[in-house]
């Protein structure tokens, strides 16, 4: 039976959907919560995102993507200085990253079907290889790897998709979930319980420490990327229905928080032509990669939190 016909009729979610406000919409004023800026500009394509812990953004470049040897990057910003240092060029399609607590980078490269990894000391070696088509990635405090697989994009398990949610635990990989239709990225909590896009489905599903498995968030606009602000229970996620589309020429992208205690919903921007990754920092400070714009943007709180 497929997830996305029974988990919409959960109980508890679907009365976590009806007390979610819907924020606002296209047409009219974002609530003043937030105020954006961008804090880099002129790159080429970045797609991948992740907030350090030492006023740094680590974030991928793919021009070319599919293409080894080409101009395709991994790349460190300076938020003091501004500074961007590349760390790894030549990858074919680095697509997203994640850093866990003693500094290692991971990156998914999705044609190479790889995920690679990145020490302190600058050294490069594999994860994992042999994947098809990793594509999110997010790591624990405990040094597990979650990554999703997307090789049927937009093609769920009930018609013969082979997309899969996966967890490395450094000697052994686990199925954590299958047959969603496009798994593009994920977020885990302290605990375990794990979150992610559903670009095609248009949902948020979450499957939590005991296997349970549900949608919490439907009804979206082609939700990517996605990042969870652990010390705060929010969550953020893109919404990219008008790729390469700004606001202004009538591109309905947006930016979104959601509540998890409260099942609050708040639209954090609207406009930009292609928010494709989200990160979020230790204060709290909002972070996502603007492809086609070739920007990052960042958005910090204005107003108290609710």
């Amino acid at each position: 039976m497929s997830l996305f016909r029974n988990a919409l009729l959960a109980a508890t979610t679907v009365s976590c959907l009806l007390l979610a406000p819907l924020g606002a919409t296209p047409g009219h004023a974002a609530r003043p919560e937030f105020k954006t800026r961008v804090i880099a500009q002129g790159l080429n394509v970045p797609r991948g995102i992740v907030a350090g812990p030492c006023n740094e953004i680590y974030f991928t470049e793919v021009p070319t993507p599919g293409v080894p040897m080409g101009n395709n990057g991994v790349k460190m910003l300076n938020l003091r200085s501004g500074t961007i240092t590349p760390l790894n060029m030549g990858e074919p399609e680095p697509i997203d990253i994640t850093i866990d607590e003693d500094g290692t980078l991971f990156w998914t490269c999705r044609t190479a079907g790889v995920i690679l990894r990145r020490t302190e000391d600058g050294a490069i070696t594999p994860l994992l290889t042999g994947l098809d088509h990793p594509t999110g990635i997010t790591s624990d405090f405990f040094g597990n790897i979650f990554f999703t697989e997307v090789p049927t994009p937009a093609t769920g398990g009930g018609a013969g998709g082979m997309n899969t949610v996966m967890v490395d635990h450094g000697d052994t990989q686990r199925l954590l979930h299958s047959g969603d239709p496009e798994p593009t990225d994920i977020a885990v909590a302290f605990g375990g319980t794990t979150y992610w896009t559903c670009t095609s489905a248009g949902v948020i599903v979450r499957r939590d420490r005991l296997g349970q498995v549900e949608v919490i968030l439907q009804g979206l606009d082609r939700p990517m990327g996605i990042a969870l602000d652990r010390y705060r229970d929010r969550l953020y996620w893109t919404e990219v229905p008008t790729p390469g589309m700004a606001g202004s020429a009538g591109g309905t992208n947006e930016v979104w928080e959601y509540n998890l205690r409260t099942c609050r919903k708040t639209l954090v921007d609207a406009g930009d032509p292609y928010p494709a990754d989200i990160t979020v920092g230790i204060d709290g400070t909002l972070y996502w990669t603007c492809t086609s714009a070739g920007v990052i943007v960042e958005a910090r709180r204005t107003r108290a939190r609710h």
